[in-house]
C-alpha cells in the first residue's frame, strides 16, 4: 500500500491535467505553460498565454530570462508526441520546477478550453473530464 501511495504522489508531482492547469492560470498562480513544439506548431495554435521554447532549443541561454521561482508546465500535441517530455527533462536539467501537461494541447481542447494562433479556437470540443 505504501509503495502505491508513493507512486501516485510522484506521478502527481510531475504531471498536471488540463483542468488543473486552466484553474492555476486563472487563479493567478506562479505558473507558465511552455509549448515545447517547433515554432510553426506554436504559431498555428497554442494555449493562451503560453510561451514557445522548442525542446531542441532549451539551453541556459534561451531560458536565462525565466524566473526559477515559477512552475513551468510543458506541453506538445498530445499522446503521440514526446516534445513535452523532452522539454520537461531539459527544463529540470536547467534547474527549473517543471511538470508535464497530460494529453497536451489535444486534451486541452477536449476539455473545452480556447487556443490562440492562426488556427486557434474560441472553445474546444467540450468533452469535459469529470476530474
Amino acid at each position: 500500500m505504501e509503495d502505491q501511495i508513493k507512486f501516485y504522489e510522484q506521478k502527481l508531482a510531475f504531471e498536471m491535467d488540463p483542468s488543473d492547469l486552466f484553474d492555476a492560470l486563472n487563479n493567478g498562480e506562479k505558473i507558465v505553460a511552455i509549448d515545447a513544439r517547433k515554432v510553426f506548431g506554436y504559431e498555428a495554435e497554442h494555449i493562451p498565454g503560453a510561451i514557445n521554447i522548442p525542446h531542441r532549443e532549451m539551453s541556459v541561454e534561451t531560458t536565462k530570462h525565466l524566473d526559477k521561482d515559477v512552475l513551468y508546465v510543458t506541453y506538445c500535441d498530445g499522446i503521440g508526441c514526446n516534445a513535452s517530455t523532452k522539454g520537461a527533462l531539459n527544463m529540470a536539467r536547467l534547474g527549473f520546477k517543471v511538470k508535464e501537461l497530460i494529453g497536451g494541447i489535444e486534451w486541452w481542447k477536449f476539455d473545452g478550453y480556447a487556443t490562440e494562433g492562426t488556427k486557434g479556437v474560441k472553445e474546444g470540443l467540450k468533452i469535459e473530464c469529470a476530474c
